[in-house]
Formats: structure tokens, C-alpha cells, sequence
């Protein structure tokens, strides 16, 4: 078992991942010296392969050898070999049989038969997809002698035990069928409702002798706010609220002089507030009214979730935008007017069959990739992708339903696998 993630984590895991050791076989694999076995050359490789003068890896047995590599240039990758006795190229119609059979992660097989070539070479018409990370078996007839040599290849693979990754908050899960949101992010305001505002005014002029509340202060409707003196009949009357909620603003102060009209008070019930998102462009074409909205306030990401109530008919003066409004329940008072919030509104979902959450994609060499777990075995696999938001993404190709991907920390095992310095054997 080899791990050795990142020095960051705690020292117990540290130390206990740097203990575990192993190797990279598609490096340390020598060429293949063994007796034949009924015929057939049985083959284990521990230390650096021999190359050929093609960059290939060499399979000898006696006299006869094949040297094998994974041709790209100009082509996708395949298999290409070429056949030799006593060090002399021999044609390729010396092999009537060369075939690399590969075991890949999760025992998945793949086959590939090699076909002579005019260029004295043999080659498959078959494609080694990335990662060429796989257990080899190589099987040929060289003018009638069978020889097998089999050797494990692997590259982008680490190993770490179950419960490390789990200390280390390595999580996996099966890729499957999910959704893609065509999603628009605005941004807005929070508001009090109108028609729940009230502006608290005197009924006859004169001095205001007692003040009762204060900004903030939670009122019902009918209490008392102040006290002033009528300069027509010199009694006091009250100044009572007319509706219940908080006082926003007090224009008042003992002594001075209440006069009509002028508001002494704002009382809003903020039991329920609006939020007026702006939209701009294309965005006031496609939202509606009815669809789900996700409200996050700016100073702290707290969130809630609403429904949009209505687009208004007019355009914002100053900004040009158009205004889409949504209603935030707010008995608690956790939500407060004037505070600057985002929005993600979910136009339209539309199925996707094979899903990953962002937090699964990595970039390995030239690949978006991601993790694939096979027991305590980890796996790159590049993928091709599809649509996103911002939560998950379509996968096209590369793996497959099932499938049990890092889906977090996942930058801990591309970490261990570059560590480790499994590469390309060809």
C-alpha cells in the first residue's frame, strides 16, 4: 500500500501514509528472462524494462523477441510491435499471432490483436484508451513457437487504506443520472412589503410631552408611541401605532413641535419581505415568474429559497434593469431591509445521464479528470464533458454509471498519484 497525500494533514496520518511503500510497475519492470513452461514463456517483472530501438518495451525469450510500444504519433494511441531473432528484424509475417490482452481496474478486460504492416512493423487497428494504466498479458507465435509474457503497467494509480482515506475526508460515490440547471445569477435588494409601511403623523399640532418607543422597538397596532399637547384644546391626546411591527425611524423629540402631516414615526411589519432582484439583457427575456429562486445575503452566505412572484412591467430608471420580485418570510427577524443579496434562478433543468459534482473534476497533465475508487485503489480517469452548472457537471465519456468517484478531497489523491511518478510506459 502506498499514500503519502499532503504534508498539511495530521502527523499520525502523515507518518502513517509515508510508511506505506510500493512501486510504479510500469517503471520498474525488467526485461523478461524466464524458462518456458509447456511451451509458453511465463513472465514476472520487478525492476526498469530494457527499450528497444523503436522506444518499446523488449519480450525475450531464447532467441526470439518482441519489442512492444504504444504507438501515438500521428495516430491514436494502439499497440505496435515488431519481431526479432538474435537481435535481426524479422518480417512481420514471422508472427502468425501477436495479442495484448490487458486487464484494466475492476477486471475489465480489453483485447488487441496486432496485424502485419508494410512498413516491417505489426499494429492493432484497435484504440488504448487513456489511462494506460493496466495489468499485460502478450501472447505470439514466432515461426511456430508460443511465448506469453505477462507484466503490470500502471500509471495515474495510488493505493490508500479505507481508513486513512477516511480520516483524510476522502469520499466517494456512484456516478449516476442527475440533472444540469440552466441557472442565472442577480443580484438585488431586500425590502419592506408596501402597504405594511406606515408613516405615524400627529392629529393637531403642538408640543410632543412624552415619547414611548424607540427605533427598533416592536409595537402593536393601537399602542401608544407619544403623547402630544393639542395647541387647540391644551389636553394631551396619544399618537397611537396603526399598525404592528417595528419601528423603523422616530422624527420626534420631547418639547419640540409635532405639526400635521410631518410623520413622526415609521412603523414596517417585516414579517414577510420582498426581494427586488435586477435583471439586465437577455435575463429579463427568460426569467418568469413561478420559477425557484435561491436567495443568499451578501454580508454572511446565509441562504434561503423562494418562489419569483411577479416581474415588474417598467425598467429601473438609473440602472435600466428590470426588476423580478420574490417574498422572504421573516416572523424571526433574521432577514433585514436594505440588506444586498444574490439570487440563482433555475430557468430549466434538463436530464443528463451520467453526472459529477465540480468538486470531483481535477486537471491531470492535459485531462479534466476524475478519481475512480476500486477497492483501496485509486485511478485517474480523464473524462469528456458535457453541459454544467454550478454544481455538477455532464460527463460524456471516460467513465461509467456506477462508478465510485472521489467526490471530495480529490485533491489529495491527484497529490499521491503525482507523487508517486507513475508514468506512461511506451
Amino acid at each position: 500500500m502506498k499514500a503519502s497525500l499532503l504534508a498539511g494533514l495530521p502527523l499520525a496520518l502523515t507518518l502513517a501514509l509515508s510508511a506505506c511503500d510500493g512501486h510504479s510497475p510500469a517503471e520498474s519492470t525488467p526485461h523478461e528472462h524466464a524458462g518456458a513452461h509447456g511451451g509458453h514463456g511465463e513472465h514476472e517483472e520487478h525492476d526498469e524494462p530494457r527499450k528497444g530501438g523503436h522506444g518499446g518495451r523488449l519480450l525475450e525469450e531464447g532467441a526470439l523477441t518482441v519489442e512492444l510500444a504504444i504507438a501515438e504519433e500521428g495516430t491514436p494511441p494502439k499497440y505496435q510491435a515488431w519481431l526479432y531473432r538474435d537481435g535481426q528484424l524479422l518480417p512481420p509475417s514471422a508472427g502468425s499471432v501477436v495479442e495484448v490482452r490487458l486487464k484494466r481496474l475492476g477486471d475489465r478486460p480489453e483485447n488487441h490483436r496486432l496485424e502485419a504492416q508494410a512498413d516491417g512493423s505489426l499494429m492493432a487497428s484497435s484504440v488504448v484508451g487513456e489511462p494506460h494504466s493496466f495489468d499485460v498479458e502478450v501472447l505470439a507465435s514466432i515461426e511456430g513457437q508460443a511465448l506469453r509474457w505477462s507484466y503490470p503497467s500502471y500509471e495515474g494509480r495510488t493505493e490508500i487504506e479505507r481508513t486513512i482515506a477516511e480520516e483524510a475526508g476522502i469520499r466517494v460515490a456512484p456516478a449516476g443520472p442527475g440533472e444540469i440547471a440552466d441557472a442565472h445569477e442577480v443580484q438585488g435588494l431586500l425590502t419592506p412589503v408596501d402597504g405594511k409601511v406606515a408613516k405615524v403623523t400627529a392629529r393637531f399640532p403642538g408640543p410632543i410631552r412624552r415619547l414611548a418607543v424607540n427605533v427598533g422597538d416592536p409595537v402593536r397596532a393601537g399602542q401608544t408611541l407619544a403623547r402630544v399637547e393639542s395647541n387647540l384644546s391644551l389636553t394631551e391626546y396619544p399618537v397611537t401605532a396603526p399598525i404592528s411591527g417595528v419601528v423603523l425611524a422616530r422624527n420626534a423629540s420631547l418639547g419640540a413641535l409635532a405639526g400635521e402631516g410631518a410623520p413622526l414615526f415609521e412603523i414596517a411589519d417585516l414579517s414577510t419581505l420582498w426581494v427586488d432582484l435586477h435583471l439586465f439583457g437577455a435575463d429579463a427575456q427568460r426569467i418568469r415568474p413561478g420559477l425557484p429562486v435561491e436567495v443568499t445575503r451578501l454580508s454572511d452566505g446565509a441562504t434561503a429559497r423562494s418562489v419569483l412572484e411577479r416581474v415588474l412591467p417598467g425598467t429601473a430608471t438609473v440602472s435600466q434593469s428590470t426588476v423580478a420580485r420574490a417574498s422572504l418570510a421573516n416572523a424571526d427577524g433574521f432577514w433585514r431591509p436594505g440588506s444586498a443579496v444574490k439570487a440563482r434562478i433555475v430557468v430549466a433543468r434538463q436530464p443528463a445521464a451520467l453526472v459529477v459534482p465540480l468538486a470531483a473534476l481535477q486537471s491531470f497533465r492535459d485531462w479534466e479528470v476524475v478519481f475512480v475508487r476500486v477497492g483501496d485503489t485509486y485511478e485517474v480517469r480523464p473524462v469528456e464533458l458535457g453541459r454544467r452548472d454550478a454544481e455538477r457537471v455532464e460527463v460524456l465519456a471516460g467513465i461509467e454509471k456506477g462508478d465510485q468517484i472521489v467526490v471530495e478531497q480529490s485533491y489529495l489523491v491527484k497529490a499521491d498519484i503525482e507523487k508517486s511518478g507513475a508514468s506512461h510506459d511506451h
